[in-house]
């Protein structure tokens, strides 16, 4: 499951979790253009897979399609695990993701991961668009992964069955911002990975959730966790900190419920809320899984996470405007891993 040539940080490999952002006066195209770019540096750089996630009815947002993002990403990189942080299952009929998957992974071998979450990746009234129906919150996520792991079987006798997907042995993660995939990740002894970067308030409860409920199974014999972090680095905190105000005002107008692109940092950021606001995204931004600043200040915070969450592995999400303040950042994480 991890790449032997990946490069780690204190024994744990690093990964990127990319929403494909819009940036503002940008298009679509324009951010799979840097996609592509990132990933591409991302595997020279020796970070261990490249994660894009499944969001609907975004402006800001270009990873709605996102089985079609993995495969134009992995087409134009040679070795870095690509998949999916996640695939909303309750969206999708558990045969079409075994088939797009299973397609996916006949056409790069040993690349492709299959991340699942149970939430609708936008609000209701997109949901119901995408499902036809609401009849489920998700309280059936686990019997369609059940459903979809039957397709991955391939039994011979099942009367419908996936091609491309059936015998393929394609890893499958369960994704949460909750105790409720912990535990079924645990029952299913399947690897998994919590949104500690938009969740911090439930990190260490699920994590308890999962590491006490593990049963081991023929894909994992012991648990597997991977911890979302926001990661923002900069040759000095100051840039870092500037560079951060395209987060917090994202931060903050998803509170505000507004639908934005993503916006350009700025030099005030205190001019753009109220107190209340304020105090709100400084809580968001100054929990454990979000990291801002220089060379140094970012080895020691990842450090404090590690030892804090004992994650086997770390996703990182950058919510950055600039390209190339983007690849500067994971640069520099590069530079500190090994």
């Amino acid at each position: 499951m991890i790449r032997e040539q990946a490069k780690k940080y204190k024994g744990i490999p690093l990964s990127i979790l990319d929403l494909a952002m819009i940036n503002e006066g940008s298009d679509a195209g324009e951010s799979f253009k840097n996609s592509v770019s990132l990933a591409q540096h991302a595997e020279d750089w020796g970070f261990n897979r490249y994660w894009l996630a499944e969001h609907h009815n975004m402006p800001g947002v270009a990873s709605s399609a996102t089985s079609v993002i993995i495969g134009h990403v992995a087409g134009q990189t040679k070795s870095i695990r690509v998949g999916s942080g996640g695939i909303m299952l309750p969206n999708h009929a558990p045969l079409v993701i075994a088939e797009q998957f299973g397609t996916l992974d006949a056409m790069y071998p040993g690349r492709i991961d299959l991340g699942l979450g149970r939430a609708p990746g936008s609000d209701q009234a997109t949901a119901y668009a995408l499902r036809r129906t609401l009849h489920s919150g998700g309280e059936d996520f686990p019997q369609q992964v059940d459903e979809l792991r039957t397709y991955f079987a391939g039994n011979p006798t099942d009367r419908v069955r996936a091609f491309p997907g059936a015998g393929q042995q394609l890893p499958i993660w369960l994704l949460g911002s909750s105790g409720f995939s912990a535990q079924l990740a645990a029952q299913l002894g399947l690897p998994f990975s919590f949104a500690s970067h938009f969740a911090p308030a439930y990190m260490m409860q699920a994590l308890q959730l999962y590491h006490q409920n593990f049963r081991p199974s023929k894909d994992l014999e012991k648990p597997y966790a991977m911890m979302g972090i926001n990661l923002i680095a900069a040759d000095t905190d100051e840039k870092a900190q500037y560079i951060a105000t395209s987060m917090q005002q994202q931060f903050l107008n998803i509170r505000q419920g507004k639908m934005t692109q993503f916006t350009p940092p700025i030099e005030d950021i205190n001019a753009t809320w109220s107190p209340f606001e304020q105090e709100a995204v400084a809580q968001q931004s100054e929990a454990p899984s979000v990291i801002i600043g220089s060379p140094e200040t970012v080895r020691r915070k990842l450090e404090e996470f590690i030892d804090l969450t004992k994650a086997n592995e770390l996703i990182i999400s950058s919510g950055i405007f600039n390209h190339e303040d983007r690849l500067r950042s994971y640069e520099i994480i590069s530079e500190i891993m090994d």
